[in-house]
């Protein structure tokens, strides 16, 4: 032992470098230095050991007095010294105590480091985003009538050879026979079941169009391709709508050759009408209601997150033609936002003339106070945003993301729509309810059978949705309830609980209050929509959090939220 002290001098201090994190350098590290003045003692000393260990703690701030000589020495250390020298232990200690205090130091700044990367993001694209404000729609009536429930889903249809359109030129009538037929075969305009969530239905915004321009309020819809507007071309059946109809001119006119109508009538079965000098379109709804209309262009008028504006020409539909259910749901507003991933959706374009990246976000709140909009990837946050793969199928221009397993309560619901037992859920927010297949919402059904009791009995007096619940005082609040219903956990990517990602949906996301102040259940059997293989969130399963739709990475993506507002910005625009 007396060689190995001979040939191995006491420690004189120890040096600490915390690295700053790997994605911004620019914190700089940070050095720390611990100095020890007296040797350490052997197992030969032991009644020395506690007043060594005592001065040793007492200098651990002092400044180091080394020459480079005892620097120097640092590097020899022996291995049984290690082990009996217990101030090391304490020092060791020390120094992962910092290290892991840097490490949160470094997690409870990341909104400092978002702004940091959102401005080096700036400077390095073109690219910038749009923000729109969104307000919910007041809409009233029951389920069985359906005056006021929203469900959009529909798509491009066959024209019979003996329709008779009317071809658009300053308001003039000109009367042609064509056979534009479309059929775009998994084009999934979500088109509303027009609903009742009192407070709440459907989200709108605004767009400005036109030179000079004019505002037209617009029932956002992740599931629907085109953006149209009720128009004068004449009007042969339109709603009232907020706002005068849009009036088209000739020179707006999209003629059958252009890239966006070859996109609507993709599957022609007949040629186009080399005679026409425009590109009709007809959209068939789920309830059998339709929209009529042909394709115009015009400017956008649009402001950048930085201020800036700009008036993109964008295509839209012209539409003046809209039967059915349909005409009730236009009451309040002026006519759709396709947002869907088609390359005629709003987005798609803004992003093909290199305006934006093809990036999607929307927040709606719990409230009724609406929520935002964006276009663009300058307010996708970089932190604890949990994504999932966006699917290609089955429905192409839709956002969707497989479905590895959904529990209620911790019991397991039955999907049922595959040979391998997934399923796929798709964002919608052009539908008011979520939709369930067949099998998931029989079984959640039998599971919601436990909750009648005495403080919560069915009502089928209450026609508002097909399952409504009497509490013994009138409900104000899902919180004045919520005791009785437990969350909906979605699973994607893994059936491993522990590494896959989670969408947990409260009672608040598929509960709402009727007007007899009841509380009725937002989940609706979705077996006769599409195939009946789909999961479809509307929009009371979409509030209190921002959901993202990420086309350049191909992938979806979702964090809680208030929806007040963007992280970047103090105030949303308002009209």
């Amino acid at each position: 032992m007396e060689e190995t002290t001979k040939h191995s001098p006491p420690i004189q201090g120890v040096v600490i470098i915390t690295l700053p994190p790997p994605d911004n350098p620019s914190l700089g590290k940070t050095i720390t230095a611990f100095t020890l003045s007296d040797s350490p003692p052997t197992h030969h000393q032991p009644q020395q050991e506690e007043p060594s260990q005592s001065q040793s703690q007492s200098q651990i701030t002092q400044p180091n007095n080394q020459d480079s000589d005892t620097s120097s020495n640092f590097l020899h250390v022996s291995l049984q010294r290690s082990f009996l020298f217990r101030p090391r232990i304490i020092l060791g200690l020390l120094g992962i105590s910092i290290i892991a205090l840097s490490f949160w130091s470094s997690l409870t700044t990341q909104d400092t480091l978002f702004e940091l990367r959102d401005v080096d993001h700036d400077n390095k694209s073109s690219n910038s985003a749009f923000i729109l404000p969104l307000y919910p729609k007041r809409v009233g009536g029951d389920w069985k009538s359906k005056k006021d429930v929203e469900f959009k889903l529909g798509r491009f249809v066959n024209f019979k050879p003996d329709i008779v359109m009317e071809r658009v030129m300053d308001g003039e009538k000109i009367d042609k026979s064509v056979s534009a037929a479309t059929k775009l075969e998994y084009s999934s305009v979500n088109f509303p079941v027009k609903g009742n969530i009192h407070s709440d239905g459907l989200y709108y915004t605004y767009m400005l169009v036109g030179n000079p321009p004019k505002p037209y309020f617009l029932d956002i819809d992740t599931g629907s391709d085109l953006m149209w507007i009720q128009c004068d071309a004449p009007c042969t059946s339109c709603a009232k709508g907020a706002h005068p109809l849009y009036k088209p001119r000739n020179f707006n006119m999209i003629p059958p050759r252009n890239p966006y109508c070859v996109e609507v009538q993709e599957n022609l079965r007949s040629k186009y009408c080399d005679n026409c000098h425009q590109c009709d379109y007809e959209i068939e709804y789920a309830d059998h209601s339709s929209s009529l209309g042909v394709l115009a262009k015009d400017e956008l008028q649009l402001v950048l997150a930085n201020g800036t504006g700009t008036k993109p020409n964008v295509v839209f539909g012209c539409a003046y033609d809209q039967q059915g259910t349909l005409l009730n749901t236009l009451a309040s507003t002026d006519g759709i936002l396709g947002l869907s991933r088609a390359p005629i959706s709003l987005p798609s374009q803004l992003a093909s003339h290199r305006f934006i990246n093809n990036v999607i976000g929307h927040c709606l709140r719990t409230d009724t106070n609406g929520g935002y909009l964006f276009l663009g990837n300058d307010f996708v946050p970089q932190w604890r945003m949990s994504w999932v793969p966006m699917l290609n199928t089955p429905f192409p221009n839709l956002y969707q993301a497989q479905l590895m397993k959904m529990n209620y309560g911790g019991k397991e619901l039955r999907l049922g729509s595959t040979s391998d037992g997934h399923g796929t859920v798709v964002f919608d927010t052009g539908s008011t309810y979520t939709y369930f297949t067949d099998q998931a919402y029989n079984t959640l059904i039998a599971m919601l059978e436990e909750i009648s009791s005495e403080d919560l009995t069915k009502d089928a007096s209450d026609t508002t949705l097909p399952i409504c619940w009497r509490s013994k005082f009138p409900v104000r609040t899902i919180a004045e309830v919520r005791q009785f219903f437990k969350p909906l956990n979605l699973q994607f990517g893994s059936k491993w609980r522990i590494v896959s990602t989670k969408l947990l949906i409260p009672a608040e996301g598929y509960l709402t209050i009727s007007e007899k102040g009841n509380v009725c259940l937002g989940i609706l059997d979705g077996s006769n929509i599409h195939d009946g293989s789909a999961i479809i969130l509307g929009d009371i399963s979409l509030r209190g959090q921002l959901y993202v739709y990420d086309n350049v990475n191909q992938k979806i993506g979702w964090i809680r939220s208030n929806c007040e507002r963007p992280h970047k910005l103090s105030s949303l625009p308002f009209f």
